[in-house]
């Protein structure tokens, strides 16, 4: 259950700016509390430490994925995350009401051009192909609705 507090402060966000769906404020308060805790996990100082805008983007990623799997490309996107210049627009949001706090080294920028959203979040799920090599959707030859056939193995190389 989320706290009443944060979620008045998300309302008021999405009333004056609606590009974004509620639900892409919590998953990104829950993916910093996720990167917050695995980075004090990884420095193991016990203290709570700043995230910074390129940590927090490997940290969504990793959280996504482990969150949603396969449809993370789909829900990030149906919530109006296209790009990782949308997570920094939400996390200054969320700055602006003072529910997260910044050093005066945070900007925007630091999360311009961090990843493609299909590379990150639809990649890891693709199949190989024979050569190792994750095959893109667009690539890949279509058969309509036609039973599967059996293909005979590949002939021994001398």
């Amino acid at each position: 259950m989320r706290d009443a507090a944060i979620v008045k402060t998300v309302q008021d966000i999405c009333a004056r700016d609606r590009r974004y769906r509620p639900e892409c404020y919590f998953f990104i308060l829950d993916a910093l509390e996720f990167t917050s805790k695995l980075l004090q996990k990884t420095a193991r100082t016990g203290k709570e430490r700043h995230v910074g805008g390129r940590e927090l983007l490997e940290g969504i990623r990793h959280f996504a994925i482990q969150e949603f799997g396969p449809m993370a490309l789909r829900v990030l996107n149906t919530w109006g995350l296209l790009k990782t210049e949308d997570i920094g627009e939400i996390v200054f949001n969320l700055v602006e009401t003072g529910k997260l706090r910044k050093t005066d080294q945070d900007s925007r920028l630091d999360f311009a051009t961090g990843y493609d959203f299909t590379e990150a979040f639809a990649v890891p799920f693709l199949p190989t192909s024979r050569a190792g090599t994750a095959q893109h959707p667009a690539h890949r030859p279509t058969t309509g609705p036609t039973k599967r056939k059996s293909t005979p193995p590949d002939p021994p190389t001398a």
